[in-house]
């Protein structure tokens, strides 16, 4: 099947490297005929998850086992910043809160993601009713505020969410601050408004243009600001398969629609449950309201195939920059569905193993003897990432950064 020929053919290409390197001892000379243990530290894709259910760290041993299992698979976190929770009482934003939050994340060699600076959703009520030149001030305001409060911590940003469907958003009685703006200036001055501030701010910022609508409305909206001269860092495309796995055909087709753009796919909202689908006909996985959805024992074999065969597909894609699933847990899942990795009780899913199997596994160099020539060389190949060598006591750090070959030259530090 052509789509599985460009899978072998891309994860081959994309993923990997090799590094011919020279290792030299303390004292700056080649170390020859040498055994040189490599092993991985980190994974250069971005492997993500959210981090809401970590706010203020694992205070608990409950929480502790729980942030264990997250941080053995994944490396970057993306925290809340919904305007309404974030800044409940107008200036009042619990900013100290989430920058600790960050913090933690980083301590523990993660990157963070913020999301999103921009949406009609959860915007705040007590800016509900102001004209919309206040309104225009008070986000300039807010994406600035945030990018700089952050700035130490926070790289990546969800600079505006759902600008598609922003204007037109009607599941209020009174219309909210966001889509007000949005209605009056338009989509492709509003999500200028969100890059510009965003990116003067903090020039060093990777800002995505996120959505969930993988229709021709997106490319149409993508196109209209790449003409309109909007530098955009990355595509969000949300997929929330509550209704089913998306299979692997149409998956590719999504991602070769985006990828025309030249920009890097960021997969920035992925779920798959472990029970019963909801059904079909339901357009707004909002409006599906049930008392109780339980995870079951075939859902949750099903998820563990679906899972491994999506970043299957998503890593054989050369234009997918990250993946970043939608929970841990099922406590507390986005409309109660059963689609974390790991049980309301705490215990991980066939998912989560299938998952941690591929990152840490498949994707992954364990620690490896290898024994340098005459001149000290070495081969090292792996997925791309941050390694280490050791020999005798003494360490140095290897990055494979780019696919193919290259070379590197590495003195060992601490040798005994």
């Amino acid at each position: 099947m052509e789509v599985d020929e460009m899978m072998r053919k891309f994860q081959l290409d994309h993923r990997s490297g090799e590094v011919l390197v020279t290792v030299l001892d303390a004292d700056g000379e080649p170390l020859s005929d040498r055994e040189v243990v490599v092993e991985q530290r980190g994974h250069a894709f971005s492997f993500g998850n959210i981090g809401f259910d970590f706010l203020d760290g694992a205070p608990t041993e409950r929480a502790s086992r729980l942030a264990d299992l997250w941080f053995d698979v994944f490396n970057t976190a993306t925290l809340p910043f919904y305007w309404s929770d974030f800044e409940p009482e107008r200036g009042h934003p619990q900013t100290r809160r989430l920058h600790q939050a960050a913090e933690w994340f980083a301590g523990h060699g993660c990157r963070v993601k913020g999301h999103p600076l921009v949406w009609h959703t959860l915007a705040p009520d007590w800016l509900r009713d102001a004209p919309v030149d206040e309104i225009e001030t008070t986000v300039r305001r807010r994406i600035r505020r945030e990018v700089a409060g952050f700035a130490d911590v926070v790289h990546t940003w969800d600079a505006i969410n759902e600008a598609v469907i922003m204007p037109v958003f009607r599941n209020e009685e009174h219309p909210n601050a966001i889509t007000r703006l949005a209605r009056e200036r338009g989509r492709i001055a509003t999500v200028r408004l969100a890059f510009e501030e965003a990116r003067a701010t903090d020039p060093t910022a990777t800002l995505i243009l996120n959505d969930f609508d993988m229709s021709s409305a997106y490319e149409c909206l993508i196109e209209g600001l790449l003409e309109a001269g909007i530098k955009i860092d990355a595509l969000g495309l949300q997929s929330h398969m509550h209704q089913g796995y998306w299979g692997e055909e149409r998956t590719w087709e999504v991602l070769e629609r985006f990828a025309r753009f030249g920009l890097p796919l960021h997969m920035s909202e992925t779920t798959l449950v472990s029970g019963d689908l909801m059904p079909p006909e339901i357009d707004d996985l909002n409006d599906y309201q049930v008392p109780s959805w339980p995870s079951t024992p075939k859902g949750e074999d099903r998820q563990a195939d679906e899972i491994v065969r999506h970043y299957r597909t998503l890593l054989s894609h050369p234009s997918v920059q990250a993946i970043t699933y939608w929970g841990i847990t099922d406590e507390g899942a986005w409309l109660g569905a059963p689609c974390g990795l790991v049980r309301a009780d705490g215990t991980p899913k066939p998912a989560y193993d299938a998952l941690r199997s591929l990152v840490k596994g498949q994707w992954w160099l364990p620690p490896t003897e290898l024994r340098t020539d005459d001149a000290g060389r070495i081969r090292v190949r792996g997925f791309l990432g941050d390694y280490r060598l050791r020999h005798n006591g003494g360490t140095a750090d290897l990055a494979i950064a780019v696919p193919g070959e290259t070379t590197a030259t590495l003195r060992l530090a601490g040798q005994s």
